[in-house]
C-alpha cells in the first residue's frame, strides 16, 4: 500500500471532492459544481458582495446541492431514474404549471400508457407535494452536512435557502426577494447558467437567465451577467478544480489527521443515502475492515487507511440510479454495466485531491478478484495490494449479511460458507478471509498455504514447475492432461505476476509454498533426487 499520508487535506480539497460526487447524483458531468463555483465567485465579486460572502460563496456553491441524494429513493419511485430527472429539470423553470407538466412527462417513464395515467393520476393527489417536501429533506441534508465539517456560519445560514425563489414561490417558500441571503442567490443563478454555457453558450445562458428574470433569479444580478462578459465568458479552458482551491483561503484550513476520518464518515453516510438497504453499510464496512487488517498483522497507519478507503469505497454508487438498486428483478446488460463502473467513480471522485488519491485506488479495486474475474479492470493475483484484498472480503462479507431488494440476507454460516468457496474458487485471498472472518467473530478457518488467488491445484502445479518439471510429467504426476498444466500455469503466472520460472520460484519460496509434503509427492512419482 502507498506511504500513510500523514499531513492532513485542506478542508476546500475534500469539500471539492465531495462536488464531483455531487456531480454523478445530479446526472451532470464532472465539475459541473466545480465550473458553477468559478461563476458564483466571479459574480459575487462583480456585485460587490462583502469579502465574508465572496469567501463563502466558494463552501455555499459547493454544497447547495449535495443534498439531492437525500430524496433519491422517492424521485426513483415516481421517476425511474433520479439522475436523469435531476439532468432534465435545469431546463424548466422549477415553479407552476412548467414545472407540473414536467414532472408528469418524466413519471413512470418505462410504463404502459395506462399504467402511467394511474401513476399520474397518483402524483397530482399526494405526489407533488412530496416532491416538495423533499426539497426541504435535500436542505436539511445540507445543513447536517455543513455542521459535521464545522463549516462558517455565514455558509450555514445561506444554505437551507437553496430552493427560495426571488418571486416567493419556492420552497419552503418563506423568503422572496432581498430576504434570501446575496451568496445564496449568486449561486442559484450560476447553478442554471454553468449547464446553459456548456450547451449553448454565454448567449444562451443569458437568455434563460432573462426568461427567469424576476421569478427564479434577481434581476439585478440577471443584467449584471449579461453586461459583463468576464462572469459567463471563458468557462471552456478554465481550471475549475485549481480556481476553487487556491480562491476560498478566507474560510478554508487544514484537516488534522485524526480529525479527517470524521469527515470521510460524513462521504460514508452521504454514499449510503442513496439507497435504504445501503444505509449504515459504508460505516460497517470500515470497522469490519480495520479490525481485519489489525488480525492480519498490518501496521497502524495501513489499518487506518484501510478503514479510511472502505469509508469511502461506495461514492461511486451516487453515480447509479436508485432505480436500478431498487430493482427486485435481474439487471438487463445496460443496467449491470453500470453498476460495474461503481468503483471506477469512486475513484475519480477522489483522484484530485492528493490526500484522498491513495485511499481512491485502494477503494477502485474493492470489486477486483485475485483470478481475475473482478471489475472495472480485470486485476489479479499481485497486481492487487494487500489492502484492497482485505477490503474486497469485507465489503463482500459486509453486503451479503445485508438485506438487498433482489435477495435477503444471508446468516452469518453462509456468509462464511460463501467466503471460502470464493477462496477456493481462487477468487478472494484466503489470509483475508481470515482476517475478516475474525474479525467478525466467526470460527477461525483452517489455514491454507494459498496466496494470491492460488487454488489448491495451482500450488501443487507451481511446486512441481519451479523444480524444472515438464508439463508431461506434471501431468503425469498429478493424473491430468499436460494441456491442462499449460493451462495452470498461464493463470499462476497472472496470479503471481510474474513471467518466468525462476520469478515464480522466488515466489513460491518467500511464501513457504515448497513443502515436504511437495517433496514426498515427488519422490513417489519416480523423479530424481
Amino acid at each position: 500500500m502507498a506511504e500513510h499520508v500523514s499531513s492532513g487535506p485542506r478542508l476546500a480539497e475534500l469539500v471539492a471532492s465531495l462536488s464531483l460526487a455531487t456531480d454523478l447524483g445530479l446526472g451532470q458531468p464532472e465539475e459541473h459544481v466545480l465550473r458553477q463555483t468559478v461563476i458564483a465567485t466571479r459574480l459575487a465579486a462583480a456585485a460587490g458582495l462583502s469579502e465574508e460572502d465572496q469567501a463563502a460563496a466558494f463552501y455555499v456553491s459547493l454544497l447547495a446541492w449535495v443534498g439531492c441524494i437525500a430524496d433519491s429513493h422517492e424521485m426513483a419511485e415516481w421517476f425511474g431514474d433520479d439522475r436523469q430527472v435531476r439532468a432534465d429539470s435545469y431546463l424548466v423553470d422549477k415553479a407552476g404549471l412548467p414545472m407540473m407538466s414536467f414532472l408528469l412527462r418524466h413519471l413512470g417513464p418505462d410504463l404502459s400508457l395506462m399504467r402511467r395515467m394511474t401513476i399520474a393520476g397518483r402524483f397530482l393527489a399526494g405526489g407533488f407535494r412530496d416532491a416538495a417536501n423533499s426539497f426541504v429533506t435535500h436542505c436539511q441534508t445540507t445543513a447536517d452536512i455543513a455542521d459535521r465539517l464545522q463549516l462558517h456560519d455565514s455558509v450555514r445560514i445561506a444554505l437551507p435557502q437553496a430552493f427560495e425563489r426571488w418571486d416567493g414561490r419556492g420552497v419552503p417558500g418563506s423568503l422572496s426577494g432581498p430576504q434570501i441571503a446575496p451568496v445564496m442567490r449568486v449561486v442559484q443563478i450560476a447553478d442554471d447558467a454553468e449547464v446553459f454555457c456548456r450547451l449553448g453558450g454565454p448567449v444562451a445562458a443569458i437568455q434563460m437567465l432573462r426568461d427567469r428574470s424576476g421569478s427564479e433569479f434577481d434581476p439585478a444580478l440577471v443584467e449584471l451577467c449579461a453586461q459583463r462578459d468576464d462572469i459567463l465568458g471563458g468557462m471552456d479552458t478554465v481550471d475549475a478544480w485549481r480556481v476553487v482551491i487556491d480562491g476560498c483561503a478566507p474560510l478554508d484550513r487544514p484537516i488534522p489527521d485524526p480529525e479527517l476520518t470524521a469527515v470521510l464518515e460524513t462521504f460514508a453516510d452521504y454514499a449510503d443515502l442513496k439507497a435504504p438497504c445501503f444505509q449504515g453499510h459504508s460505516r460497517a464496512t470500515a470497522a469490519l475492515a480495520g479490525a481485519a487488517a489489525r488480525h492480519c498483522g498490518m501496521s497502524p497507519a495501513e489499518v487506518t487507511d484501510i478503514a479510511r478507503a472502505a469509508l469511502v469505497c461506495r461514492l461511486g454508487v451516487i453515480g447509479v440510479s436508485t432505480g436500478i438498486w431498487n430493482k427486485a428483478g435481474k439487471l438487463s446488460a445496460t443496467e449491470w454495466e453500470r453498476v460495474r463502473m461503481v468503483p471506477y467513480l469512486t475513484e475519480r471522485v477522489l483522484s484530485r485531491s492528493p490526500p484522498l488519491r491513495q485511499l481512491g485506488t485502494i477503494a477502485g479495486m474493492c470489486h477486483e478478484r485475485m483470478d481475475g474475474s473482478g471489475y472495472p479492470r480485470g486485476l489479479s493475483g499481485a497486481a492487487i495490494p494487500f489492502a484492497a484484498r482485505v477490503l474486497a472480503v469485507a465489503q463482500t462479507y459486509q453486503a451479503v449479511r445485508e438485506d438487498r431488494p433482489h435477495r435477503g440476507a444471508l446468516t452469518p454460516d453462509a456468509g462464511t460458507a460463501l467466503l471460502n468457496n470464493e477462496v477456493s474458487a481462487g477468487r478472494l485471498d484466503a489470509d483475508a478471509v481470515r482476517g475478516v472472518l475474525i474479525a467478525a467473530g466467526r470460527p477461525m478457518p483452517r489455514r491454507t498455504t494459498q496466496v494470491a488467488g492460488l487454488t489448491a491445484r495451482e500450488v501443487e502445479v507451481l511446486c512441481l514447475m519451479v523444480r524444472a518439471r515438464s508439463n508431461k510429467v506434471i501431468a503425469q504426476q498429478l493424473s491430468i492432461t499436460p494441456r491442462t498444466v499449460g493451462s495452470h500455469i498461464e493463470h499462476i503466472y497472472t496470479k503471481i505476476g510474474v513471467t518466468t520460472r525462476g520469478a515464480a520460484a522466488m515466489f513460491a519460496m518467500r511464501h513457504g509454498l515448497i513443502t515436504t509434503e511437495t517433496d514426498t509427492a515427488e519422490r513417489s512419482g519416480n523423479h530424481p533426487m
